[in-house]
């Protein structure tokens, strides 16, 4: 009795029932192994008992599109192999992560001890001012000779470039490819005279002016004052080359024309007090002139440059502002005896501070932070006044003090970066994820504990739609 028979008599539904495959190949057709038809048999992607595992059978049956037996195991194999490649990767990008921190600690470390050289030159500089004036009263003359030691700045960077770099250029061929500053045909007696002589000037009214002052004022009150600079050249950069306006800065200027009236009424306006104020305040002007020109003629150059420049300044300053001593010496405006009466050891002394400040703030922006050259010189300030207080017992008025801390907090706020805005608002704006982060992980917290309490007491919690 066949199965079919024995069905209709018993008159039950029929009972289908599925075998396995036996065969992967239609009826009547041969297994061919081409190179179009790969053979699953000899496939290295199917296990080795020819069996496939439970995902390998689902996304059969599912029909996944794409699928081919094994595709599970080689995924599996890929991950791992990607998985050791990853620790590699890892390693590496550790490693570079610890040199640009390494990088960036030691750059801080320097730029720290670089401020604390700075602010020790300039006071060290007023200072000697102080001193020297109280046996030879000559600033023109002081002036004078502490420009014609920057000819010494371009024979230092040479000698540091050489120390640093191991380059076999003759200081002729370095001074001659750093003089491209002035164009493409280098440095010509038109040149020469064009772009050196109005800096010159500027660099000669700029220390004249501020040892004027310093003749008036203690040298607290003329660090301070001599730092309105900085709010200066914000202005002028505003006005003449079009830098972009910031609110911050304007209120920056306000703060430091405050502190300046401020510090002129501290003794009435009238006296040396008045006169003081005023020779410091034009200090500051023609030092932001100088440095508004020099980003407009010359722009950005390099510190072998910038050494070069400031060498030819002084050949100026020697050849063509000899004169002007000389004039004043006969004149009887600046009288001083004979050559070797002069005290050489303060004016060399406060020539060679003047050159190292100005070569660690030239090589400072180069090898560090130039904010930090800037927190340097605002540092003068205090180091003045330790100098002024515990030396030369000086008291300082309530009127006075208000205005040098207005003063040197517009100079922080002219420090300022200009996207301190948007940073700031990031800044906050990540703050406040963080603690929203860990807010909702306590709560989630709290919450695993609440259910846990209530399952170790027998209470049930059902799940809300």
């Amino acid at each position: 009795m066949t199965s079919t028979e024995s069905l209709e008599e018993s008159g039950d539904q029929p009972c289908i029932r599925l075998e396995p495959l036996k065969s992967t190949t239609l009826p009547g057709k041969e297994a061919t192994s081409t190179g179009d038809s790969p053979s699953l048999v000899g496939d290295p992607r199917v296990t080795a008992n020819g069996l496939h595992d439970i995902e390998d059978r689902i996304l059969r049956i599912t029909g996944y599109y794409g699928y081919f037996p094994g595709y599970t195991s080689h995924k599996r194999e890929e991950g791992s192999e990607s998985n050791a490649e990853t620790p590699g990767s890892e390693a590496s990008g550790e490693s570079s992560s610890y040199q640009t921190c390494a990088h960036t600690v030691l750059k801080v470390l320097g730029g720290l001890l670089l401020v604390l050289c700075v602010s020790s030159s300039w006071v060290g500089t007023t200072q000697l001012v102080k001193l020297t004036f109280q046996s030879f009263s000559c600033p023109f003359f002081i002036s004078w000779f502490s420009s014609n030691w920057n000819i010494l700045f371009f024979p230092i960077y040479y000698s540091g470039h050489v120390a640093t770099t191991g380059d076999k250029q003759t200081p002729i061929q370095k001074f001659r490819e750093c003089s491209k500053l002035f164009g493409e045909d280098g440095m010509t007696l038109k040149l020469f005279l064009k772009r050196t002589a109005p800096f010159s000037i500027l660099w000669t009214l700029t220390n004249y002016l501020y040892l004027l002052a310093l003749r008036k004022l203690t040298a607290t009150d003329v660090s301070a004052l001599y730092c309105c600079h900085k709010a200066f050249v914000f202005l002028l950069s505003w006005i003449v080359l079009k830098d972009r306006f910031m609110g911050v800065r304007i209120v920056a200027a306000i703060m430091a024309i405050t502190g300046i009236v401020m510090m002129a009424y501290a003794d009435g306006f009238h006296g040396d007090s008045f006169v003081g104020v005023a020779l410091a305040v034009g200090s500051a002007s023609t030092s932001a002139l100088y440095k508004v020109l020099f980003k407009m003629f010359l722009g950005s150059a390099n510190l072998g440059e910038v050494a070069h420049f400031l060498s030819t300044m002084g050949f100026f300053n020697l050849i063509f502002i000899s004169c002007v001593p000389l004039v004043l010496y006969f004149t009887k405006v600046e009288h001083w005896g004979s050559i070797s009466s002069l005290p050489w050891g303060y004016l060399c002394g406060l020539a060679g501070l003047w050159l190292v400040f100005n070569v660690l703030v030239n090589v400072g922006v180069v090898l560090t932070y130039p904010i930090l050259i800037s927190i340097g010189t605002l540092l003068s300030v205090p180091g003045n006044a330790a100098v002024d207080v515990l030396k030369h017992e000086v008291i300082f008025s309530m009127v006075r003090l208000t205005a040098t801390c207005i003063i040197c907090l517009g100079f922080l706020l002219l420090l300022l970066p200009e996207e301190w805005d948007s940073v700031t608002l990031r800044f906050l704006a990540t703050i406040a994820d963080k603690k929203s982060e860990e807010h909702g992980e306590e709560v989630t917290e709290s919450s695993v504990h609440t259910r846990s309490r209530s399952r170790a007491n027998g209470a049930v919690s059902i799940p809300l739609a």
